[in-house]
C-alpha cells in the first residue's frame, strides 16, 4: 500500500489540554474545511482547497482557479461544467444570483432569463455533457444548450409560493426528497425528467418577518399538517431537441384516486426510468420502470410494510438494459428479527439475497457488470461503523470488505462515490479519530493504492435532531454543545439509541409504530436508571435535554419520572402532532392517518401545568407549549 498525505495545519488552533468553550464552536479553526470533492467525466476530481478551485486528473494534472474568482463574487458554491471549460460560481445565495466563469479566457458571463437582467435565480447547474445548463426562474425551468445560446423556457406554470416545476416546495425539499433538486437528466443528456408539484389548497403557513419596520410584515407558505391536504404531484419528461415534447408519467392505477407521494426518480437507460411511489400512508411503495416515449409504466416492486421511511429515497441499482436491478429488502434473522439486505431481482433469475446477517446495508453505491459486482455501505463491523464493501452477484458467499483494515485506528465511517469505471473511489472518512477525504485506486489485483486529497486537523460543528429510525449512537465525528459540557463543565453526557432506532434492525425500528412517546421513553428511563447507580455519577444532578423529537421526549421524560431529572431543556418540541408536518414518519406514517390521529394525539399534547414544577425546564421556540405553562421554571 502507497500512500501520499497533505497536512494542513491550523495555527489558531486551541493548545493540547486546553478546555472546549461554547464560543470555541463557532470558530473557523473548529470547523472541517469540506473540499466538495466530486467526480467530473470519469477521470477528474474537483475540490476547493486553501478557498482555491482545484482539478485533478488522477494524481497527474492539477488546474487551479484562483481566489481572485471566488473573492470578487463572494463565490460560495461552484459546479464545472462537463467539457471542463467553464465554473458556475454561486454568489449573493441568500438572493440566488449565480454567475458563469471560463476556464480557458477568465471571460464572466451573467446567468439570466431572457429579457431579465440582474435576475435572483432559484436554482442553476450544469447538464451531463458540454455546456448545457438548466436553472429555476419564478418556479419555471430553463434551458441552454451552451454557455452562449439563448435561454429556453421549458415550463409556464410556475407560480410563486403555489405551483412549483423542477424544484422542491416545502414538503418535498424538507421531508420527502431532502433537496431543492426535483429534476434528473437522461445519461445522454437528451431528455428532462421534473415534478410539478401544485400547493394551491395546501394551508399556508404565516411566517413573521420583523424588516426593522414598526408592524411586522407576514410572508404565507404552504405547510401541510397531519390530516390536511398535501400538494399534488405530477412527473413530466421534455425533450431538449428543440420540439420540446412533453410526457406525462402517470402513478399506478391503485393510487391513482388517492394522495401519494414521488420518493425517488432514478434514469435506468436513455429511454426508461425508474419512479418510487409512495401512498400517503407509507405503508405500501410500488417502484415502476416507465417508457418515456409512451408514458407506460409497468410495476416491478410492490412493497407493503410498516414505513421504513429512512429507506424511501434509496435508488434502486439497475443493470445497463434495465432487466436487473438491486434494492435493500427487510430479511429475517432468527429472533433478532429483520434486517436490511442486498437483494437482486431479475428478469432471468429469481428473486436472490445477496447479503444476510444481524447487521444492514446502509447504502448500495454501485453495479459493475463486468466483474458482477455490487458495492456498498454496511454495519457489518458494527451498528456504529460504516464500511465499504463488495460482493459478487454469482457468488454472495464472495464478500469482502475494503476499508476495514485500510485505517484500522483512524476512520471506521465512510462515504463513498466511485468514478463510472469502478476503478476509482472517493472515501470520505466521516469520524473517529480524524477527519480524512481519501481518493482509493482499485486494481483488478485487489492491490490498493491510495491518496490522501486532504487531511482535516480542524475540527466542525454538528447537530444531530433525533428522530425514529435516526442513530445517536455511532463513530460518526461530531462536535456541539455536549462536548463543551464534557470538556468545560465537569459533566457526563449519556447518548441512547433505544427502540424506533435505525440500523439495529426492523424490530428495534419498529416498536415505536402507533406508540410514539412510550416505549422509546421507558428505554430513556431504564438507562438513566442504570447510569445513575454507577458510583462517579450524582444522581442528585441529572438533567434532560432534546431537540424537535427529542424535545417532545425529553418533555414526557419530564413528566413520566420528573424525580430522576433536575432539569429538563426541549428544543423546538412536538406538543401536538397536529401542528407537526404531515410526512415525516413521526407524522402521518407513524401516527396514521386522521381516524388514528385522535387516538394517539394524548401522546403528542403535552399538558405541563403543575406537572413539572418540581423541575427546572427551560422551553424553547414553542408558543404553544408557553401557553400551556402556569409556572416559570428556569
Amino acid at each position: 500500500m502507497k500512500a501520499l498525505c497533505h497536512f494542513f495545519t491550523d495555527d489558531g488552533a486551541k493548545s493540547l489540554g486546553t478546555q472546549l468553550t461554547l464560543d470555541d464552536l463557532f470558530q473557523r479553526e473548529f470547523q472541517v474545511h469540506d473540499p466538495d470533492a466530486k467526480w467530473i467525466n470519469g477521470m477528474f476530481i474537483q475540490y476547493i482547497h486553501n478557498s482555491t478551485y482545484q482539478m485533478s486528473l488522477i494524481f497527474e494534472i492539477t488546474l487551479y482557479l484562483s481566489q481572485m474568482y471566488f473573492a470578487t463574487f463572494k463565490a460560495s458554491k461552484f459546479a464545472v461544467s462537463p467539457d471542463l471549460n467553464f465554473v458556475l460560481l454561486g454568489y449573493d445565495v441568500k438572493q440566488g444570483l449565480h454567475n458563469d466563469v471560463g476556464f480557458s479566457t477568465r471571460e464572466v458571463r451573467e446567468l439570466n432569463p431572457p429579457e431579465v437582467s440582474d435576475s435572483v435565480l432559484q436554482f442553476a447547474s450544469w447538464g451531463v455533457r458540454d455546456q448545457q445548463l438548466v436553472y429555476a426562474f419564478e418556479n419555471n425551468i430553463y434551458y441552454k444548450t451552451d454557455v452562449k445560446s439563448s435561454s429556453w423556457r421549458l415550463t409556464s406554470s410556475g407560480q410563486e409560493g403555489v405551483v412549483f416545476n423542477g424544484i422542491a416546495d416545502w414538503l418535498y425539499e424538507e421531508e420527502v426528497l431532502h433537496s431543492q433538486v426535483a429534476h434528473w437528466w437522461s445519461p445522454d443528456g437528451s431528455r428532462l425528467a421534473y415534478l410539478n408539484l401544485n400547493d394551491t389548497l395546501v394551508p399556508n403557513m404565516l411566517l413573521p418577518r420583523f424588516t426593522g419596520a414598526l408592524y411586522p410584515r407576514g410572508q404565507l407558505y404552504p405547510y401541510p399538517k397531519v390530516g390536511q391536504v398535501n400538494p399534488t404531484v405530477k412527473l413530466y419528461v421534455v425533450t431538449l431537441d428543440g420540439g420540446s415534447q412533453t410526457t406525462e408519467l402517470r402513478p399506478p392505477n391503485s393510487f391513482e384516486k388517492s394522495d401519494y407521494y414521488i420518493t425517488m426518480v432514478k434514469w435506468v437507460t436513455e429511454e426508461k426510468i425508474g419512479v418510487r411511489w409512495l401512498n400517503r400512508a407509507q405503508n405500501t411503495s410500488i417502484l415502476s420502470l416507465c417508457e418515456v416515449t409512451m408514458g407506460a409504466c409497468i410495476k416491478v416492486s410492490i412493497v407493503h410494510w410498516l414505513p421504513s421511511f429512512f429507506l424511501q429515497n434509496e435508488e434502486p441499482l439497475f443493470s445497463k438494459d434495465g432487466n436487473t436491478f438491486f434494492l435493500t429488502m427487510p430479511i429475517k434473522h432468527g429472533g433478532r428479527g429483520s434486517f436490511h439486505h442486498i437483494t437482486m431481482i431479475s428478469d432471468q433469475v429469481d428473486m436472490r439475497h445477496l447479503t444476510s446477517g444481524s447487521w444492514e446495508v446502509s447504502q448500495i453505491l454501485e453495479y459493475d457488470e463486468e466483474t458482477d459486482t455490487v458495492y456498498f455501505l454496511s454495519t457489518e463491523d458494527g451498528s456504529i461503523q460504516r464500511q465499504l464493501y463488495r460482493v459478487s452477484a454469482v457468488n454472495p458467499f464472495q464478500r469482502e470488505c475494503l476499508t476495514c483494515s485500510l485505517f484500522k485506528t483512524q476512520c471506521s465511517y465512510y462515504d463513498a462515490v466511485f468514478n463510472p469505471d469502478y476503478q476509482y473511489v472517493l472515501l470520505n472518512c466521516r469520524g473517529n479519530n480524524c477527519v480524512w477525504l481519501i481518493q482509493t485506486f482499485i486494481f483488478p489485483s485487489l492491490y490498493i493504492e491510495n491518496d490522501t486529497l486532504e487531511k482535516n486537523t480542524a475540527l466542525r460543528d454538528a447537530l444531530i435532531d433525533s428522530a425514529p429510525g435516526g442513530q445517536a449512537v455511532s463513530d460518526q465525528f461530531v462536535l456541539d454543545w455536549d462536548s463543551v459540557l464534557v470538556s468545560s463543565d465537569n459533566v457526563i453526557v449519556a447518548r441512547l439509541d433505544g427502540s424506533g432506532s435505525g440500523f439495529l434492525g426492523q424490530r428495534v425500528l419498529h416498536e415505536v409504530h402507533q406508540r410514539l412517546g412510550t416505549v422509546e421513553v421507558q428505554d430513556q428511563i431504564a438507562a438513566v436508571e442504570y447510569l445513575t447507580k454507577l458510583p462517579y455519577v450524582d444522581k442528585n444532578k441529572v438533567a434532560v435535554y432534546g431537540k424537535a423529537y427529542g424535545g417532545f421526549l425529553s418533555s414526557l421524560l419530564l413528566l413520566s419520572s420528573g424525580s430522576m431529572f433536575r432539569c429538563g431543556v426541549a428544543v423546538a418540541p412536538v406538543t401536538d402532532w397536529r401542528l407537526y408536518g404531515n410526512f415525516p414518519a413521526s407524522g402521518s406514517g407513524f401516527l396514521g392517518q386522521r381516524v388514528l390521529h385522535e387516538v394517539h394525539q394524548r401522546l403528542g399534547s403535552v399538558e405541563v401545568q403543575d406537572q413539572i414544577a418540581a423541575v427546572e425546564y427551560v422551553l424553547e421556540h414553542d408558543l404553544n407549549m408557553i401557553r400551556k405553562l402556569s409556572h416559570g421554571f428556569c
